[in-house]
């Protein structure tokens, strides 16, 4: 029981990191076109993202996939600032309420590279043989899981206080926020490494 709790833990750092805020980013921009009505959806996404995530860990246990670093650390605030464009388009329309088969195929996509961008590292603290660590890569997927639920429920809180106290309505909420998520996510694309090369 002590094993689970040691990689649950290493999951919820992961995403509540404060140096590795891309993940909270990618969380935000995700949640913030959502209410408290649309549960479901969301824990739906988030549950996606997850196993999009979790995937490509297992893929590199198993040295099935090997990416650059470099690579993956420059598509990672791609997908961010793809997410956040997307609701900069979409705020306010209804076609949030209809099907989200193109949002959790992107979704699922987009947890692949967040994954694969922690693979290294995570390789690196797992002994042992590929089969060895798959029961460890379950234990910090269900402590990304719940990290990724603490976020969105912080979100939509914000979410309903900004609404309610402040006469926000959820488009202008999602129409901030999504810029602010650009405004912070264009200079890690600008600076990273890989524009040196």
């Amino acid at each position: 029981m002590t094993d689970f709790w040691i990689y649950f833990k290493i999951g919820l750092s992961h995403v509540l990191d404060i140096n590795g805020y891309d993940h909270v980013l990618f969380l935000i921009a995700l949640t913030v076109p959502y209410a408290f009505k649309d549960w479901k959806r969301i824990l739906l996404l988030v549950t996606l993202f997850t196993i999009g995530h979790t995937f490509a860990l297992l893929l590199s246990v198993f040295n099935i996939v090997t990416v650059k670093a470099t690579l993956v650390e420059f598509l990672i605030p791609i997908t961010i600032l793809v997410t956040a464009f997307f609701n900069l388009f979409t705020a306010g329309k209804s076609s949030k309420q209809e099907s989200i088969t193109f949002v959790g195929a992107i979704t699922v996509f987009f947890g692949v590279i967040h994954g694969l961008g922690f693979s290294n590292y995570f390789k690196a603290i797992l002994p042992g043989n590929p089969s060895e660590k798959v029961v460890p890569l379950l234990e910090f997927a269900l402590g990304i899981e719940a990290a990724q639920i603490l976020v969105v429920l912080a979100v939509l809180i914000l979410s309903f206080i900004v609404q309610t106290l402040f006469r926000f309505n959820k488009r202008d909420f999602t129409l901030v926020m999504s810029a602010f998520v650009i405004g912070v996510v264009v200079p890690l694309i600008i600076e990273n490494p890989i524009w040196k090369r």
